[in-house]
């Protein structure tokens, strides 16, 4: 069968997707002996389905999805992230709806599984290099099955049930697809992540020095990933301790290869200044979306008061109270001390490490400028565009970028997908809510306090000693900062149902002397059918045995 063919019979009428006959590039037009004729095209169809790889440099509106959360507040109000603040997002008026996105991905994949076949390539045999290019070639449908899974959790994450889908489909089969089970879904992307573990080389770099490609990591921490989602509150309400054990035997997987671990953050090439392509010498990174060079973040969220700065995405006081003293006490307002020395003691830095690393706070330097958030102050009130909450973001922010005129420079901005600093957090959690923080069962090498406090011990912080609920507020405060702004805790508040009590947003208030007051920023709106996202109306007007998610008929 002709490849345009089967993409054509994909698209038309398709319930699934809005098709735009590009998905393949060179692959549309040709026959299915033509495309896969060069290893150049080969290249091509792989890469079309990497091209799918979400990244949250900004994805509603310039706003990052942590800006819908308690640890962030947009600047502008005429982002489309407002749209969830306010609960003004429904099936006719959606915010980051993927569901097209998604499936167009999946149908790459699903095409280029169905069609690999290694026999087309003995042609290619006198080709130079042929050797190389069949063993890359090999390894081809792994990847892509294990971006197909990848896909598959960005759907399931955001809609629950989704229609499950392995193969291309005709007109008539596309039109009656009903949605798949949370958990048969989860189920299949932890089958697939394990069969094409086995197949996947350790790091690509080995394999004839490619970099940036799926790995056994990858596929493995993406399973630890689905698992722990398919176990938490929102998906497991009887909380069965079995997806609990599932959950942390998959995060323990990972964790016993001994492949990855995590660098003290003064040495960890993922926080350095330099940024762009340093990230990749990180012995913690599993997984990234690559890019080109780009000026874009900087531009969107530099403060107001730098050259094209537009302050953008701003931490909220809520996130800054999360971060611990230096010497591991909960920040406290009621503390003179801490809310005196909230940042400094004279030269000394009074924080957990990572809260330098990821928040500029009046004074702070930036760019070798010192940054003025107090009212009045250059970044500060009551400009418009300057924060609200009386912080700025400096994680993403890449100092060697340059806005002015005169001299322009643009740096690379890779998106982490995966690191080991998560996969020891899914693990802890995981073995917390399973047999708790000191148990150590038949064949795991660590407790889940254990996990905590080396993703600590590379921060600098102190060991948690805590017991019991405490020891999970701690392990739910940790994750929130070390993963702040990877795209997580929003997905988090989902899973652990906690969205009726993180609604209200705070910041500080910064005189000119020092002082700083507390104050209420937003109360943002919350329903909990946002804990998932509505399927859109026009993919229900196409399908609607579809079925829309609880709460979004009304």
């Amino acid at each position: 069968m002709r490849l345009n063919k089967i993409l054509l019979m994909a698209c038309m009428g398709c319930s699934l997707v809005s098709c735009d006959y590009l998905d393949f590039d060179e692959s549309v037009g040709k026959t299915k002996e033509e495309a896969y004729s060069s290893f150049n095209n080969l290249r091509q169809l792989v890469a079309n389905v990497y091209s799918y790889l979400p990244q949250d440099f900004g994805a509603i509106g310039n706003a990052l999805r942590e800006a819908a959360t308690d640890n962030a507040m947009y600047v502008w109000n005429t982002s489309a992230v407002y749209k969830i603040y306010d609960n003004k997002w429904a099936p006719t008026n959606t915010v980051d709806d993927v569901w097209g996105n998604m499936y167009s991905a999946i149908r790459a994949a699903n095409s280029f599984i169905e069609n690999y076949d290694e026999d087309l390539l003995e042609r290619l045999s006198l080709n130079d290099n042929y050797k190389e290019e069949v063993e890359k070639f090999r390894m081809y449908p792994y990847e892509v099955r294990a971006l197909r899974a990848f896909y598959y959790f960005e759907l399931a994450k955001r809609y629950g049930d989704v229609p499950l889908v392995t193969r291309t489909l005709d007109l008539d089969e596309v039109n009656k697809l009903t949605r798949t089970p949370f958990q048969e879904v989860m189920d299949f992307i932890a089958e697939e992540c394990s069969q094409v573990a086995l197949k996947l080389p350790v790091d690509h770099a080995d394999f004839y020095s490619e970099t940036g490609r799926a790995t056994k990591g990858m596929a493995l921490a993406l399973k630890s990933r689905a698992l722990l989602y398919a176990a938490s509150k929102l998906h497991n309400p009887t909380g069965d301790k079995e997806l609990w054990k599932t959950a942390a035997t998959a995060a323990h997987d990972l964790i016993s290869k001994g492949w990855y671990s995590l660098p003290n953050i003064d040495n960890d090439p993922i926080y350095s200044k330099e940024g762009a392509n340093e990230i990749f010498k990180s012995s913690q990174l599993i997984f990234e979306r690559r890019n080109g060079d780009s000026d874009s973040f900087e531009r969107n969220n530099l403060p107001i008061g730098y050259e094209g700065g537009k302050s953008g995405n701003t931490p909220t006081q809520n996130l800054a109270d999360a971060y611990e003293m230096a010497d591991g006490t909960p920040f406290d307002w009621n503390n003179p001390d801490h809310v005196k020395y909230q940042y400094k003691k004279g030269n000394s830095l009074t924080r957990d490490p990572r809260f330098y690393k990821t928040i500029v706070y009046n004074g702070a330097t930036l760019m070798d400028e010192v940054v003025e958030i107090y009212e009045g102050g250059k970044n500060g009130l009551p400009q418009e565009g300057a924060t609200q909450t009386g912080y700025y973001l400096r994680k993403y922010i890449n100092e060697n970028v340059s806005l002015k005129p005169e001299n322009p420079k643009k740096k690379a901005h890779h998106y982490i997908l995966f690191r080991y600093a998560e996969i020891l957090l899914n693990y802890a959690e995981a073995m917390t809510e399973w047999v708790g923080e000191d148990a150590l069962p038949e064949g795991f090498t660590l407790t889940a306090r254990e996990a905590l406090n080396q993703v600590r011990a590379a921060a600098n912080m102190p060991k948690v000693e805590d017991m019991g609920d405490a020891f999970m507020t701690r392990l739910r405060n940790e994750r929130r900062i070390e993963l702040a702004f990877e795209d997580h805790r929003f997905w988090d508040i989902r899973r652990w149902k906690i969205g009726a009590v993180v609604k209200d947003v705070y910041g500080v208030q910064v005189s000119k002397s020092g002082d700083y007051v507390k104050i209420k920023v937003r109360e943002r709106a919350w329903d909990d059918k946002m804990y998932l996202y509505p399927i859109s109306k026009g993919e229900l007007n196409k399908n609607p045995g579809l079925g829309q998610n609880a709460g979004w008929n009304d």
